[in-house]
């Protein structure tokens, strides 16, 4: 069993979410700073996240710590697409960038939403790729609805044949042809 699909289990497995994020909410880099999943649907197709201001997530000038911010986005449409395509799918984080719009102040939200069409289209466009790299965009708002900041997600996603999975995970290793 790979380390991705262990993680999963102890998590509560792809199918329970409300496990999945009790457990995730008690990860230490999300519990130090004060990072909540408030709602994960059944389907792993939306996630709900907030986080307050707290002295520990304050920066020097008493605002929301850009690092928290960004934290609070880290893994989430990667860990929906893993669950959403199934394991004959890889899902890499490749790259992220934030735009800050004003200072983040009391308690911010980002929502996560996958809809079947974007599925749809990953596993379409894989047809014919040999990989493709979706991006994702999720905005932070602030309680009264306000943009603090605006992150870009860019995704890794290939297909793997089964047996070249089922290979790898047996430890054999496959040799180059000439």
């Amino acid at each position: 069993m790979t380390t991705r699909n262990v993680l999963l289990q102890l998590l509560g497995g792809r199918k329970n979410s409300s496990h999945l994020r009790r457990w995730i909410n008690l990860w230490p880099p999300f519990l130090g700073a004060g990072i909540r999943i408030k709602y994960i649907g059944a389907d792993m197709k939306a996630v709900d996240v907030e986080m307050k201001l707290r002295w520990w997530n304050a920066n020097y000038v008493g605002t929301h710590f850009g690092g928290s911010l960004f934290a609070m986005t880290d893994a989430f449409y990667m860990l929906m697409l893993m669950a959403n395509l199934g394991p004959d799918y890889v899902v890499w984080d490749k790259a992220a960038t934030i735009r800050y719009r004003k200072p983040g102040q009391g308690k911010v939200r980002a929502e996560f939403r996958l809809t079947d069409s974007q599925i749809d289209d990953i596993r379409e466009k894989l047809k014919t790729l040999q990989k493709y790299e979706p991006t994702f965009r999720v905005e932070v708002k602030d309680e009264s609805g306000e943009v603090v900041a605006i992150v870009e997600k860019l995704l890794h996603v290939r297909w793997q044949r089964r047996e070249v999975r089922d290979e790898l995970r047996s430890g054999e290793r496959m040799q180059p042809t000439t």
